[in-house]
């Protein structure tokens, strides 16, 4: 088919509405992964110096990304308007709302990005500059607005690094060695958290301190990925059309019924992640109801609990992740993965003792840490058009996190409210098993997936 060659222009984001739905088209026979992109037995092995320096980008991304969530916008905001903690929400939602759009939208741009630095690097660069640059807004902001813009600026600079990380992934990773670098992953984006935590702890006193250290520790060692893996020259790129508002807008949507793997696993993370925000959201207050003591005393008891939930998210996705790869399978680790969850969920739902609770949390979060490595192994294993759109398709798989993280919370009260009334306890049992059938589910719409073991 013949192609035209066009000079694309330097990348600029467009907002517009996204959806997730079938789009009429004439369908020529179905497509298979390997069909729609490079099959991943084809692609070389990767050696040892990109995981490890993948790693350590991921990690700098991490740390500046998350340090604020988990500490440094509360601290900011609690300087700035005290006694209006409910600001953080704000910011954070304004922030998660606009992830749903630039995701997909950065990642088609990427996908479409030709310079003699390849398609991945200039936006990571470009990512890690601007989330810095929005740190340093936050650092000085002296009102909760400019809070607010430097928070949108930062969520959007780190989200288009983590998204070419893993569009990287999708571009060079053979099978062989998708599981044991998801797991390595999952290991990394709990240890990132914890590592960022107390840094902004010992940093909390110095409002500039506190956001550009995670935001330097992000810029080095992802430039430092940029300058240690090498990435082939794009420019000569051709493309049937030449991109623009219509087209862009276009890609926001995929024909369910040309990939249907694709589209499974897409319902099956949306269905995991559902549950899985449905129990995490209320952990603390579930606490105190069944310990019989406020929020306000349960510091030592939610912080043992969340370390012990990072210990097992890290054991179930490293063993999980390199046992995938060594038995090249991935649906009985996801489905696996949904039925442990399940259990621990019912077993939360069930107890009224700290240590049954703690046992619950540690197998749900073992549970989460097999299906964060493995599903991330099936996505890139099942994943449409892996030559030209691997930017796409991973920002199109963002929003079946971002759509359950956003719907999850405003479903949950419903389930509490069954059965109470007024001055009486909510309804958590009926919310964490809830939470067991969303997971299972995920698990089991796995199993439609044809193309993978």
């Amino acid at each position: 088919m013949g192609r035209t060659e066009e000079t694309e222009e330097p990348p600029i984001p467009v907002i517009g509405p996204a959806t997730i739905v079938g789009v009429p088209a004439e369908l020529h026979g179905e497509r298979t992964p390997a069909d729609a992109g490079t099959p991943g037995d084809v692609l070389p092995k990767v050696g040892a110096r990109y995981i490890w320096f993948l790693l350590l980008a991921l990690f700098g991304a991490y740390v500046a990304f998350v340090t604020p969530i988990a500490i440094s916008l509360a601290i900011r905001i609690k300087a700035l308007a005290p006694g209006h903690e409910d600001y953080l929400g704000y910011v954070i939602g304004a922030a998660a709302t606009l992830s749903l759009i630039s995701g997909p939208v950065t990642g088609i741009l990427s996908d479409r990005t030709r310079t003699r630095f390849g398609r991945r690097r200039p936006w990571l660069v470009a990512g890690s500059l601007l989330g810095s640059l929005g740190l340093f807004v936050i650092a000085v902001a002296p009102d909760i607005l400019g809070v607010g813009v430097g928070w949108v600026i930062a969520a959007l600079g780190w989200n288009t690094v983590i998204g070419n990380i893993t569009n990287s992934q999708a571009d060079r990773l053979p099978e062989s060695q998708r599981g044991k670098v998801g797991g390595l992953v999952g290991f990394v984006t709990m240890a990132a958290p914890v590592f960022g935590s107390v840094l902004g702890g010992t940093l909390a006193r110095n409002s500039v301190l506190l956001f550009m250290v995670p935001a330097v520790i992000g810029v080095l060692l992802v430039l430092l990925f940029c300058f240690v893996v090498h990435e082939e020259d794009s420019r000569d790129q051709t493309f049937e059309r030449r991109l623009d508002l219509r087209l862009l807008l276009a890609k926001f949507a995929f024909d369910p019924r040309r990939y249907p793997d694709f589209s499974w696993n897409w319902l099956a993370r949306f269905l995991f992640y559902f549950g899985l925000t449905l129990s995490s959201t209320f952990t603390a207050f579930l606490f105190a109801q069944r310990l019989g003591r406020p929020v306000t005393e349960l510091g030592t008891v939610i912080a043992t609990a969340g370390m012990l939930g990072v210990v097992a998210v890290m054991a179930g996705a490293i063993g999980s992740g390199f046992v995938s790869d060594k038995l090249r399978r991935r649906k009985p680790f996801v489905l696996g993965a949904g039925l442990m969850f399940s259990a621990g969920a019912v077993i939360i739902a069930l107890s009224t003792t700290l240590p049954l609770l703690l046992v619950g949390l540690f197998i749900t979060n073992l549970g989460l840490g097999v299906f964060s490595a493995v599903d991330q192994a099936l996505l890139l294993d099942v994943m449409p058009e892996r030559d030209t759109e691997a930017g796409r398709f991973v920002g199109i798989t963002g929003l079946a996190n971002s759509i359950a993280q956003s719907v999850a919370p405003v479903v949950a009260p419903l389930f509490l409210a069954v059965g109470a009334t007024a001055g009486n306890d909510k309804n958590y049992a009926l919310l964490y098993c809830a939470a067991a059938v969303f997971t299972v589910l995920g698990g089991l719409v796995v199993l439609k997936v044809r193309s993978v073991r």
